[in-house]
């Protein structure tokens, strides 16, 4: 099976280490693991994660373990759903100071290359906008 990388960016108004904080904590709107209809998270090097994620009327289970955590700059894990069609594909969040707040990298490497390994695009390109929201509210809200 062809497979591709997906690879999503944005600048996020916040510290590399606000914006990995967030990002690994299942508690935390605008992390990937918020809002889901089950998760189960383990954020530990070789923790399991197991999401169950509500789109379009269908509930799709995701699951994964955590390869690479060195806050405040990466975060990688593997990642199994039926959109990757079983295959063990893997996340890659790096987190790089810049002088308007982060530049968030997310690679999604090892996706079938067809229609629904392609749409993860759209879904990260979803969570990093949740993010950067959240973020920028916190901000407003501290009267940064």
């Amino acid at each position: 099976m062809q497979t591709t990388e997906v690879t999503v960016t944005r600048t996020i108004a916040a510290t590399p280490e606000e914006v990995y904080d967030v990002w690994i904590d299942p508690k935390s709107p605008g992390g990937p693991w918020y809002g889901a209809s089950k998760a189960i998270v383990n954020v530990a090097v070789d923790g399991l994660f197991y999401l169950a994620i509500s789109h379009e009327g269908k509930i799709w289970p995701h699951y994964g373990r955590f390869v690479k955590l060195e806050r405040p700059t990466i975060v990688e894990y593997t990642w199994v759903s039926e959109p990757t069609q079983g295959l063990e594909s893997v996340v890659t969040v790096t987190l790089e100071k810049q002088s308007a707040g982060t530049l968030v990298t997310l690679r999604h490497s090892g996706v079938p290359d067809d229609e629904m390994g392609r749409k993860h695009r759209e879904g990260w390109d979803w969570f990093l906008g949740a993010l950067a929201d959240v973020l920028a509210k916190r901000k407003g809200a501290a009267g940064v």
